[in-house]
């Protein structure tokens, strides 16, 4: 047998059962599966995740069930014992390290900050905006150049000027530090803290989450994706929805993605018939699949990066990543469905197959378009081929085992370092008059002026007008009670109109001083807003964006 064949099924043919497979070579173009949960997806993914392991292949598996992975482990033989890297996120006692942030290099970083931001925008869809995007794309960008950055750097570098100060001063790219030097650093206090705080909010619920944080918070990864995909290594990755929730699964199972995304694009410094294949299966992969995933399908084949999708129903896909599937995948292969994804797939089987077939296709059973070649071959019948038995050897507990020893942590050791971090700023130090630039910038700017009552200088944040009045605080309470009406200037009521009483027994006297009074604070809300028109920056566009405060008076 052609090792570059994988079997995969079998199909009748004239009374015979023959059993056919796939060649790599095809396999560079992707494989979907889809079915219902029982039907043997999972089994035709063992299938091919097994034999490419026996022949020492590079191999990828993002399981959110564990199922997949527990059988896995007992096909791996001997031999490759050290070639798995067991990536559980539920043995919290030895954490992996696992930076995205790493050493990303300055033609890939937004390409990085996009994956990570749909990442973000698939987990908090019920916070996301426009302004959220675009001050986080502007922290990760600035983090990305930062050594040593996590993260658990976005919350620090939204709340810790000194950090921030760090950050933006070593910060090459033009475009990202005059964010953060001259429209950043020029928000309203109150702004800022609205603009930033969904950020702080979502950013710290994992953060807080010591299952979480341990994985993310480390500085130095112990997996390095490239390597693992060069030297044909096994990477198992278990993101048990059960065990560590469905949320932090799809946050660890996002960022992973990204990670080999960027590792496999990494490779356009080795020449393509150089670079070696590295079979990724993910399982139940709309869990994991955010806008970016479309990019992937697009790019992977041509770094070597094999796809192996499966999930349940095709409603589960955004409509991007569904055009983004039926334009790049090669091979596919359709377990039972449900009637509304039938709909959707009979155009792709039509006229050889209805929908009506595709509802009612029994267990272990499925219809096949194979890439042969290079070219899709019409649908077809097939039946899975039975489950390999288990090794009478197994070594699963010594791959664990040995793969906790190389990559994990332990757990304290993680703990202690991740609170040093928090309380020292990380990599090079500025020197004084550096500092110096960027706290001018982030300092309110102070104008002095003289009070027309009393002469006292004062000092208010916006340019005086020598047209206005300008007061001191004292000065200013006197004016106020001053412009406050006294009660004989009220009007008297007129006989045969006096309206009942309001509660407490209010006077009309005490009605009409109050009429006074908002007419009062009016004018001092049309002050404030002129003010504030001088004084904030119109080229950053933050005055329509900007709350007003208009109970606040205006002191010096």
């Amino acid at each position: 047998m052609n090792e570059d064949i994988v079997l995969i099924g079998e199909t009748d043919y004239r009374d015979r059962k023959l059993q056919f497979g796939i060649k790599i070579d095809d396999r560079r173009r992707h494989f979907y599966i889809i079915g219902r949960s029982g039907t043997g997806k999972t089994q035709l993914q063992q299938t091919l995740a097994i034999h490419d392991i026996q022949h020492g292949r590079g191999v990828g598996i993002i399981d959110p069930h564990g199922e997949f992975t527990e059988r896995l482990l007992k096909f791996i033989p001997k031999e490759r014992i050290n070639d798995v890297v067991y990536f559980n996120p539920a043995d919290i006692n030895y954490p992996i390290g696992f930076n995205v942030m790493e050493s990303v290099d300055s033609e890939h970083r937004h390409i990085v900050a996009a994956s990570l931001l749909s990442v973000f925008k698939k987990i908090w869809p019920d916070v996301w905006s426009a302004r959220m995007e675009y001050i986080l794309n502007n922290t990760i960008l600035a983090l990305l150049e930062y050594p040593q950055s996590t993260l658990l750097s976005i919350n620090r570098m939204l709340a810790d000027k000194d950090f921030r100060k760090d950050v933006v001063i070593n910060l090459k790219d033009p475009i990202v530090k005059a964010f953060w030097t001259d429209e950043f650093a020029r928000y309203h206090d109150r702004f800022q803290v609205e603009a930033i705080a969904p950020i702080q909010n979502k950013v710290g619920q994992f953060a807080s989450n010591p299952l979480i944080r341990n994985i993310v918070g480390q500085v130095v990864s112990k997996i390095n994706i490239r390597e693992i995909i060069d030297n044909k290594k096994i990477l198992i990755a278990r993101m048990s929805t059960g065990l560590i929730g469905e949320g932090n699964a799809s946050l660890l199972g996002g960022l992973l993605i990204t990670k080999l995304q960027q590792a496999a694009m990494s490779r356009i410094d080795v020449p393509e018939a150089s670079r070696q294949d590295f079979f990724l299966f993910i399982d139940e992969f709309q869990n994991f699949a955010t806008e970016s995933f479309a990019n992937i399908l697009a790019e992977a084949r041509k770094y070597r990066l094999d796809l192996t999708l499966a999930h349940q129903y095709v409603e589960q896909l955004p409509d991007t990543i569904k055009a983004a599937i039926f334009g790049n995948v090669g091979s596919m292969a359709i377990f039972r469905i449900g009637p509304h994804d039938a709909e959707d797939l009979r155009v792709e089987f039509e006229p050889d197959v209805t929908a009506t077939d595709l509802v009612n296709i029994p267990n272990w059973k499925f219809y096949m378009k194979l890439m042969i070649d290079g070219v899709v071959s019409a649908p077809f019948m097939a039946s899975t081929l039975a489950p390999l038995p288990v090794p009478d050897q197994s070594y699963d507990i010594e791959i664990i085992d040995a793969s906790r020893a190389a990559y994990g942590t332990p757990k304290e050791l993680v703990e202690n370092a991740i609170s040093e971090w928090m309380l020292t700023v990380a990599g090079e130090k500025m020197d004084k008059e550096d500092k110096e630039k960027i706290l001018d910038k982030e300092t309110p700017l102070i104008h002095t002026g003289t009070c027309q009552t009393c002469g006292r200088g004062v000092q208010v944040p916006f340019e005086p007008d020598p047209k206005k009045p300008l007061y001191c605080k004292q000065c200013l309470k006197k004016v106020k009670r001053e412009r406050a009406p006294s009660p004989a200037s009220a009007p008297a009521p007129v006989p045969g109109k006096v309206k009942p009483p309001l509660p407490k027994q209010v006077s009309p006297e005490h009605q009409a001083a109050v009429a006074v009074s908002g007419a009062n604070q009016e004018k001092f809300k049309q002050d404030l807003a002129d003010l504030l028109q001088r004084v904030t920056p119109q080229s950053y566009g933050t005055p329509a964006d900007t709350p007003v405060d208009d109970k606040k008076p205006i002191e010096a």
